[in-house]
Order: structure tokens, then C-alpha cells, then sequence
């Protein structure tokens, strides 16, 4: 018999006739990873009690674009002019150059980005991080010390290396790119070694995805390639499209075709196949007219694909989706992701709803239930599991606590309004994943992450500082990266 965990809060989100509902004073009991009972009077035996109090109990976030990294948006995201050109590679840089951090510091940014994930509720990841430091992009390597890093701490992940077949450089006057197609295939066969050797692993909680790289950085081959190896093994698929007007054009220029309709006339628009941001469409206020018309969104909802709508990192970047309904009206899911730090799913959800009233000028859009659902139990849908995203019997124990005593948090009217309005990840302060306490008094118990905070700022020094040798004219870092206001 297994160790029955049975906690009580002032609301627990239960799931009952295919959505959420609401117990307030419930309890959720499970039995190992396991959940047995989801409401009220519940009279079975009990070997471990959490009283939450004022609390919401709610489903692990499922996270399908989670960056798994130091965050870069502190020193790109304001960078004009040839201050934007000096991030990327240049001619020089491209063709002679390697690794960036050492294997114990790529570890760590892996071990420090997934214990942030945690802290913010989410229990399911599907990894994103940079490539500017790679020799040309991540591998079997780098991804085997993400799904150690994974396994210690006790989270799930859709994990696999992202693979390019072109990287962007410049020559100083414009983004250029370095085609090398067998790069791009060779990353595409290491993923799929990755696959073999690591779907199931970690007692089921790692589970194998492909996630190409940007779209522009694919050749048409590897996107077909992908597509017949993720069809033939039933894996999950992400790719980042419609995401900017740089990207665009170089579609464009190269297809004739807009990035959405491309992908659906070679084939690659299917189910659990995930395409994060997608503002760059027809409709869109920030679309060109010369792309044409068409109606980008409703193909990708016929096509059964997923859009990741990441709103933190879309709006320190300028751009993003602009009516987060509409997308749902053409009958396309969206979920949300972080592709942020701090991975704050909540302000994630807080901002999408700022932003889309805004936006729309109409009071209703953008509600609490919507959004909810789509860091939830919409991702675990696209997946394909039905076991996770949701609180009810058979599911896996997959949640946390969030508190709602503190002061800021204020009185409450409907507990998921209140969550995402005037919660924050920071009010988290318990996380299990599969019946595993991993975040106990806002403490991760599973690792040790007291050193964590100093080697944070030792690889964010070291990362800012290698642009210099990057950069098409050398700069210092204080040439490229001005501080805010004067140092003295």
C-alpha cells in the first residue's frame, strides 16, 4: 500500500465534466503520484495531513515553452541600431570560435533555470534556451545534463536538443545567414538519439520531444524530416514561427509564402505540434500589408496545432499577440508559456490579460477561465495526457499551494480571478510533481540551491562580457551594454 497524502485549503480546483470547478474548504488526497479524491469528506485512511489554510490548491502549470537558461532579455531586449547588429555573430566570429562556458557551467544554468521553473508551480517543462554560445546549436550532450538536472529535482520534461541547419551572423550592415544543411541534419539525428535513449526515463517524468530551432534556420528538408521522424515515433514537435518581421521576410523571400502557410503546404501543421508566438499574421496591426491576407490563425486551429503565447517576453520585446480571444474564436488552442525570468506564470497570465483589453478596448476579453485553462489542462491536451493539468481521481499529483494570507494578495471574490490579478509566483510555497513534495515552505527540498544566487551573476558577467569577441566591432561591454544611468 502507498503513503496517502491528503491536503485541505480554503479552495481546491478540482476537474469535473471535462473542465475545472471550484471546492472551497476541499481537500485533495492522493496516494503516492497518484490522485484518489478531489472535494469534501473525504473518510479513508490518511498518513500524511497538510492543513493549507488560506490557500488555492491548483494543477502543476505545464509549461511547453520554458526557458531553461539565464535569461538574455536583461541586455538585448533595448539594444537599436548597430548596438542590435554588435549580438549577433560576426563574419569573423562565425568561422572561428567555440564553446562559450564549460561543462560544469552549462550544467549549472540548466540546474539554476529548472529550480526557477519549479518556485513558479510549473511541474511540466518543454525546454527553450539561448544559442548564441554554442559552437552552432545545443546537442545530445547539453540536453543528457538538462534531463540529469531534471531528474534531481524531481519536475517532468519534454526534453530534446534543438538543431538549426543555418545560424544569423552580420557583416556589420544587415542579419545575414550561414547555411550548412548537414549541421542541421546531424542535430536533427542526435535528437533522435536522444529519443531512444531517454523517452520513459526518470521514472516516466522525462519524455522526448523534437524542438527545431526558428523557423529561418531551417532548410525545407529538416522541416520534413522532422515532421516523418516526429509522425513515425509519436513525438511531440515545436517550432518557433511568426514570431517577428526579420523572420518573415527571410520566409518570405525564400518561399513566397507567409511562415504559417509555408508550414501547411509542406505538411508540418499537425497535433502535438506547437508553434510559440505567432503574431506575425495577417490582421495583426503590426503586419505588413505586402505579406498579403489570409487566415493564418484558423489554419493552424484546422491543422489541430497548438499556439504558445508567451506574453513577458513578447512584450519587453515589442510585438505579440494582439487579441488573445480571436485566436480561440478561429478555433485554434493556445497555451500559455514563461520563455521568461523569472518563469512567472501568473504575471504571465496577469500581463496576457492587461494586454488583450487593452488591445481590444473590450472589457470581457481575455477572462481568468481561459487563461487558466491554457496553462493547464489545454497544454496537457495538446500533449496528449489527460493525466496531467487537471486535479481528479487517476490523475497525477501534480500541483501546488499558493498562499493567499499575505497582505498584497487582499480580500477575494472568485479565487482564480484573485490568483492571477493579484497573486504572483512568489506566493507560491508548496510544489509536488508526481506525489513528490520538491517546494515546502517556498524551499526546494530536492537539490541544493544555496549557492545558487552567486553562480547566477558569475555566468550572466561571463555570458554578457563574451559579446565583445562576437561583435562586429569589438566593443567593450560597457560600449555595448551602457548602463541605464551614469556609474560612478
Amino acid at each position: 500500500m502507498g503513503r496517502i497524502t491528503r491536503v485541505t485549503a480554503a479552495f481546491v480546483i478540482g476537474f469535473e465534466n471535462d473542465d475545472h470547478c471550484i471546492w472551497p474548504q476541499g481537500e485533495l488526497v492522493h496516494e503516492d503520484d497518484k490522485i484518489i479524491f478531489v472535494g469534501r469528506g473525504y473518510t479513508g485512511r490518511v498518513d500524511v495531513e497538510i492543513a493549507a489554510g488560506h490557500a488555492i490548491v491548483s494543477p502543476g502549470f505545464v509549461d511547453t515553452n520554458a526557458l531553461a537558461d539565464i535569461d538574455h532579455a536583461l541586455f538585448d531586449s533595448w539594444p537599436s541600431g548597430d548596438r542590435r547588429l554588435g549580438l549577433m555573430w560576426s563574419q569573423e566570429y562565425l568561422h572561428q570560435h567555440g564553446a562559450v562556458f564549460t561543462p560544469e557551467e552549462m550544467l549549472f544554468r540548466r540546474q539554476f533555470a529548472v529550480s526557477q521553473l519549479v518556485r513558479n508551480g510549473i511541474t511540466t517543462i518543454m525546454p527553450i534556451a539561448a544559442e548564441t554560445y554554442f559552437p552552432w546549436c545545443e546537442d545530445y550532450e547539453d540536453l543528457a545534463l538538462l534531463a540529469g538536472a531534471v531528474k534531481d529535482l524531481g519536475i517532468r520534461g519534454y526534453l530534446g536538443p534543438s538543431y538549426r541547419a543555418s545560424v544569423p551572423y552580420t557583416d556589420g550592415q544587415a542579419v545575414r545567414l550561414h547555411e550548412d544543411e548537414a549541421k542541421g541534419i546531424e542535430g536533427l539525428q542526435q535528437a533522435l538519439k536522444f529519443a531512444e535513449d531517454f523517452e520513459g526515463t526518470a521514472d516516466g517524468r522525462i519524455r522526448a520531444a523534437l524542438l527545431p530551432a526558428r523557423i529561418e534556420t531551417q532548410s525545407e528538408r529538416t522541416l520534413k524530416l522532422t515532421r516523418s521522424a516526429a509522425d513515425e515515433m509519436d513525438l511531440p514537435v515545436r517550432l518557433h514561427a511568426a514570431q517577428g518581421l526579420g523572420e518573415m521576410e527571410m520566409v518570405f523571400q525564400r518561399t513566397g509564402k507567409r511562415s504559417i502557410p509555408y508550414l501547411h503546404e509542406i505538411g508540418f501543421l499537425k497535433e502535438k505540434t506547437f508553434i510559440p508566438h505567432v503574431w506575425t499574421v495577417p490582421g495583426n496591426r503590426h503586419m505588413p500589408e505586402k505579406y498579403g491576407q489570409g487566415e493564418d490563425v484558423k489554419l493552424l486551429g484546422e491543422n489541430g496545432t497548438t499556439v504558445i503565447y508567451c506574453p513577458i517576453p513578447t512584450a519587453h520585446y515589442g510585438g505579440g499577440i494582439d487579441n488573445f480571444d480571436h485566436y480561440l474564436a478561429q478555433g485554434t488552442r493556445v497555451v500559455m508559456g514563461t520563455d521568461s525570468a523569472p518563469p512567472n506564470m501568473i504575471r504571465g497570465l496577469d500581463l496576457a490579460m492587461g494586454m488583450t483589453k487593452t488591445l481590444t478596448a473590450e472589457r470581457s476579453s481575455a477572462l481568468a477561465e481561459d487563461l487558466y485553462r491554457a496553462a493547464t489542462v489545454e497544454p496537457a491536451r495538446a500533449l496528449g495526457r489527460e493525466d496531467l493539468g487537471r486535479l481528479s481521481v487517476g490523475a497525477q499529483a501534480d500541483y501546488f499551494v499558493v498562499d493567499m494570507a499575505s497582505t498584497h494578495m487582499g480580500p477575494h471574490v472568485d479565487p482564480i480571478r484573485t490568483l492571477i490579478m493579484n497573486g504572483d509566483g512568489r506566493d507560491i510555497n508548496r510544489v509536488v510533481v508526481a506525489g513528490q513534495t520538491i517546494v515546502e515552505n517556498k524551499e526546494i527540498l530536492t537539490v541544493d540551491t544555496s549557492s545558487y544566487v552567486l553562480k547566477a551573476q558569475n555566468f550572466m558577467d561571463k555570458y554578457v562580457a563574451s559579446f565583445s569577441k562576437s561583435d562586429f566591432k569589438k566593443r567593450a561591454t560597457a560600449d555595448l551594454f551602457p548602463s541605464s544611468f551614469p556609474v560612478k
